[in-house]
């Protein structure tokens, strides 16, 4: 073989050579970025790459004015990567005074191969920068030592979370509830409205190396969605009065518990709702039971305000008028039970006015009496008792009403002054909000409306209403009802100097859950001003001790919260009214007499 042929040869061997190379690259390439290209992605991932939470903040509620109730205030979660920690022993004991945490209970939050661990939640953000500064220095310091990248304290990264906040405290603790643990919605408005309040969590990857974040390495895959705002109807200034007054008077009677509720007839907003004891949504609690809202849980036997239906039906029906004139014995049997009025007293001649301005129980039963019991029955049912308000509240009961085919003979007439069915204080605020609504019933709300992250507002829808009675009968309702806190009434406590005050009280033996009586309801309810009614407040007190009786326990607490209501609504002071029912049959005969 020539020289030249040799040397070409040798030139074809190396040029097949350097392509068999080539062909080598291009299949591992391929092999690389296509055919294993997951499993290298994965593990570049796994030892690299970290995913975190983007938690999103809740929404905050306010009162009507935009004073805040509840809100989602910025806190640190501060979270390892387990994998990353070569001396868990080491760094529990560096880390754990910085956490305020003993080094036993960090050190196995330290331990294992979670790529995320929580160890401390929602700490102050001065906590994570110190903890993070003394890494950093730690660090600097050991790596300058021989051998000191082995003996860095890595794998502590932060992210941002909430911590609930309620500014106002215990100050309408019982309507907004709080959030758990879990950060989901307990009790009140926290709850009923959990899937509004609370927002979608987002979560980002981020690359580590050498114990830091990368820069420019995150990269969010899912985008937060902050929670709606949510605007009540409470006001926090005649909240704030109603919790001082039921708390001072549940302290001063020595009572179990007490309850304020607000409202606007026309509208059914509730601008207050204070309840008696209360509790700190801010605090731990171990006892559930004080979550419940007694406004809307807690149904009660409502005694002599309970007249108030009896004789409106009885007057819707056209069986009695203002001025109808009844025979007021002190007791009354029906049927085989002796009734009884609530002091005793010589036989009386009253007008209608004059029975219900005394809360003669022996006077309700007679008119009830007037109606048969599927009639009775149906007015209940109209004014809402029995029902659900439409509140939504979490917990509400829709207290106890049974059906006319299981009454007894002393059914109709226990139920014609207020026993022997239950309802709670929302229920029976609407009752008297019907009354001064011209005879129609509102559904009670405490949403105003909503607002989205970016603060646009949308209104709630209206309340719906039903016509119950007609404006007559509640026009002349209103004015009987005014009787109760004159001289001669159950209520002169309630009066309010300037104002038309109408309302009801009530004493209600109280049932204790086995069958039985023991101790009482006292309760007021009542609006003003009574000719032309703005606002309705309800007081409710739960087993006083000593003094029982609605007016005198409850009558006071009405007569402040009703006082700063239209002090502060600016409501101008009325003049008195020039229709005066008689009370007694000889005051008629002598009004009569005159005209």
């Amino acid at each position: 073989m020539s020289e030249s042929q040799l040397t070409t040869k040798r030139i074809m061997q190396l040029v097949s050579f350097a392509a068999g190379v080539f062909l080598l690259f291009g299949l591992r390439l391929i092999d690389v970025q296509a055919v294993q290209a997951g499993g290298y992605t994965a593990r570049a991932n796994s030892e690299l790459l970290n995913s975190s939470v983007l938690l999103a903040p809740r929404g905050t509620i306010t009162d009507i004015n935009g004073v805040q109730l509840a809100r989602s205030v910025v806190a640190i979660n501060i979270v390892v990567d387990q994998v990353q920690i070569s001396d868990p022993a080491k760094t529990a004991a560096f880390v754990a005074p910085y956490l305020s945490m003993a080094s036993s209970d960090l050190l196995p939050l330290l331990t294992g191969i979670k790529r995320y661990q929580i160890v401390a939640k929602q700490v102050q953000p001065a906590i994570w920068n110190t903890l993070n500064q003394a890494l950093t220095d730690y660090n600097n310091q050991v790596t300058k030592q021989p051998g000191g990248l082995a003996n860095r304290l890595l794998g502590f990264y932060s992210e941002r979370s909430y911590v609930r906040d309620y500014p106002t405290g215990t100050l309408a603790a019982s309507l907004i509830g709080k959030i758990n643990d879990a950060g989901v919605g307990a009790g009140g408005i926290e709850e009923s409205l959990e899937s509004t309040l609370a927002g979608t969590n987002g979560r980002y990857l981020f690359a580590n190396g050498a114990g830091t974040v990368i820069p420019g390495s995150k990269e969010v895959i899912t985008e937060v969605k902050p929670g709606t705002g949510v605007q009540l109807t409470i006001d926090r200034d005649i909240q704030w009065v109603a919790q001082d007054a039921i708390s001072a008077a549940v302290k001063k009677a020595h009572a179990v518990s007490g309850t304020v509720v607000v409202m606007d007839p026309k509208t059914g907003q509730i601008l207050a709702q204070a309840s008696a004891p209360t509790f700190d949504p801010s605090k731990s609690i171990k006892d559930l039971a004080v979550l419940r809202n007694p406004a809307v849980t807690d149904a009660y036997e409502p005694g002599s305000v309970g007249k108030i239906i009896t004789y409106s039906a009885a007057m819707e029906e056209g069986k009695i008028t203002p001025t109808s004139v009844l025979t007021i014995p002190y007791t009354l049997k029906v049927g085989g039970t002796v009734f009884h009025d609530h002091q005793p007293h010589a036989t009386k001649s009253l007008t209608i006015t004059g029975a219900l301005a005394e809360s003669s129980n022996t006077g309700a039963i007679q008119v009830g009496a007037m109606m048969s019991n599927d009639t009775i029955f149906s007015y209940l049912q109209k004014f809402g008792i029995g029902q659900f308000t439409g509140s939504h509240l979490p917990g509400e009961t829709q207290g106890i009403l049974h059906p006319v085919s299981t009454w007894s003979a002393t059914s109709a007439p226990t139920i014609a002054f207020g026993q022997g069915y239950s309802l709670t204080a929302l229920q029976a605020t609407s009752v008297f909000a019907t009354i001064a609504n011209d005879g129609v019933r509102v559904t009670p709300n405490v949403v105003s409306g909503y607002f989205d992250p970016s603060g646009n507002f949308t209104a709630s829808k209206p309340a719906s209403t039903t016509r119950v009675v007609s404006s007559a009968t509640a026009t002349q309702m209103r004015l009987m009802m005014e009787s109760v806190v004159g001289p001669e009434g159950t209520a002169p406590e309630a009066a309010i100097a300037g104002y038309r005050v109408a309302g009801k009280t009530g004493t209600a033996m109280r049932a204790n859950g086995n069958g039985r009586y023991s101790g009482y309801t006292a309760s007021f309810i009542g609006f003003a001003p009574a000719d032309a009614p703005r606002y309705v407040v309800s007081v409710v007190v739960q087993a006083p001790q000593g003094q029982h009786f609605g007016g005198m326990v409850a009558g006071p607490v009405f007569k402040k919260v009703m006082s700063f209501v239209l002090q502060s609504k600016h409501i101008a002071p009325t003049a008195p009214s020039t229709i005066h029912y008689p009370l007694t049959a000889a005051a008629l005969k002598v009004a009569n007499a005159t005209h």
